[in-house]
């Protein structure tokens, strides 16, 4: 299976991923694990809703946290675009694709489309959000990890290609892509429209769910601290993964688990660019996928624990009649701990 090639005109202007809404049974314990752990700026609160930004964020907000009591859910994965008539032209492309687009009112936000992609994922997509000042000159209010920007999304999905198919023809390129050996079965796609290497990842498993967020960090030593911070908060068993550094990358990270168990990552900033045509997607063998990188093997929950989208019924991958493929590679990793 081979990955698609990019599409340089797609049909409307996807800038980058921009915000998500989560839900948690408790908004004020969630409100102050992202603000003291990230350090993430409370922009907004209206009632049972907290409006969540980075410090270097000029727009109102990158994460909402909304009370429910129902399971812990991710309601939505948020993009924007460039300007309003990007979002008329994708109306019409997704009315063409029969995906039942429909404008709805989102708080603080511009004229907002809602459409869920082929495989269920609730999506929207804005031009524009009230704008804010940034808090980044605020040394004296800076906690935890001094969280930035939103950086990335990674979902879970049963089959990646298909999956990453309308994302593709949007105009997402691919920066890096996990092979299995043998076989070259597509496990992974890490993608993206700003000039980083990521904006939305696509990971075999169950799915569709969200896997994880990230925000990104100035430096390793504001990683630890957010670790720290977690410790004292009572949260120390919430840091799943890392501190330890990607081979893809090759960007320092950590996974926490916040108090619903929601999974978001706190990263280095990218250390290179992906503005020019001639950059191709890059092949990593799954089975050697941590050479170059560091850190101790993740627990089994990271590859299997996610966060579900409301109303969406999940489906296992099928295991590829291939030498080696992400259970097999979950295995080897688990057999590591033990």
């Amino acid at each position: 299976m081979s990955i698609p090639s990019p599409v340089f005109y797609p049909p409307f202007n996807v800038t980058r991923i921009s915000h998500t809404v989560i839900t948690s049974r408790d908004t004020v314990r969630s409100r102050d694990f992202y603000t003291e752990v990230y350090g993430l700026v409370v922009t907004e609160e209206e009632g049972d809703v907290v409006y969540l930004r980075g410090i270097e964020e000029a727009c109102h907000h990158s994460l909402v946290i909304k009370r429910a009591d129902t399971e812990p859910l991710c309601e939505v994965v948020g993009f924007r675009v460039l300007t309003e008539e990007e979002l008329e032209k994708a109306e019409r492309f997704f009315i063409a694709e029969n995906l039942a687009p429909r404008w709805v009112d989102a708080p603080f936000q511009g004229r907002t489309l809602r459409v869920s992609d082929p495989g269920g994922v609730p999506l929207e997509f804005c031009a524009r959000m009230d704008r804010v000042d940034r808090a980044d000159s605020a040394h004296n209010a800076h906690k935890g990890a001094c969280g930035l920007r939103f950086d990335h999304m990674q979902l879970h999905a049963a089959d990646v290609l298909s999956a990453f198919d309308l994302y593709n023809r949007l105009g997402f390129r691919i920066s890096d892509y996990m092979t299995a050996p043998g076989s070259k079965n597509v496990l992974g796609i890490f993608s993206y429209r700003k000039d980083i290497p990521w904006d939305i990842v696509f990971l075999t498993g169950r799915g569709p769910r969200m896997h994880h967020f990230a925000y990104v960090t100035r430096s390793f030593q504001n990683m630890m601290r957010a670790c720290d911070i977690a410790g004292q908060m009572g949260y120390g068993d919430a840091v799943e993964r890392g501190p330890g550094r990607h081979t893809m990358g090759h960007v320092q990270y950590v996974y926490l688990r916040d108090p619903d168990g929601h999974r978001g990552e706190i990263l280095l900033d990218a250390p290179h660019q992906m503005l020019d045509m001639e950059i191709e997607p890059v092949e990593w063998d799954v089975s050697g996928i941590n050479r170059g990188g560091w850190g101790l093997p993740a627990q089994r929950s990271w590859f299997e624990e996610t966060s579900n989208f409301p109303g969406i019924e999940t489906t296992a991958p099928e295991k590829p009649g291939a030498p080696f493929s992400l259970e097999d590679y979950v295995e080897q990793r688990a057999a590591q701990q033990r």
